[in-house]
């Protein structure tokens, strides 16, 4: 089995716009997404390597310093699978995918020769 990083994605201003929403209009979108992620979640748990995250404020380095950042990243998660196409595929339909404008990125985790977990 190979490991994979799963990007959850959305533009940063959707993200604005949805939060300018009423509160109440805005529980009630979480509250459905979190009962559908949370099947996802049930009916694909063998694919879960380790717990799926919230990504927080970004800061940028540079050589020029540490500056704050914006990117489209909401979550990840570590999965494992048999293939990079077997893990997309397992993705198709995600409830995250219900979100306007959102997208989910699979990558390959490649370790750096002696840096394995």
């Amino acid at each position: 089995m190979q490991k994979f990083i799963v990007l959850y994605c959305m533009p940063m201003a959707g993200l604005e716009d949805w939060m300018k929403m009423p509160a109440e209009e805005r529980k009630a979108q979480e509250d459905d997404m979190k009962a559908k992620w949370d099947a996802w979640m049930a009916a694909n748990k063998g694919l879960m390597d380790g717990p799926t995250a919230g990504v927080g404020m970004t800061k940028r380095i540079t050589t020029q310093g540490v500056a704050d950042a914006k990117n489209d990243i909401m979550l990840y998660s570590i999965v494992q699978g048999e293939s990079q196409e077997a893990v997309a595929k397992a993705f198709e339909g995600h409830p995250h995918l219900e979100i306007p404008g959102g997208w989910i990125d699979v990558s390959a985790v490649n370790y750096l020769p002696g840096m394995a977990a």
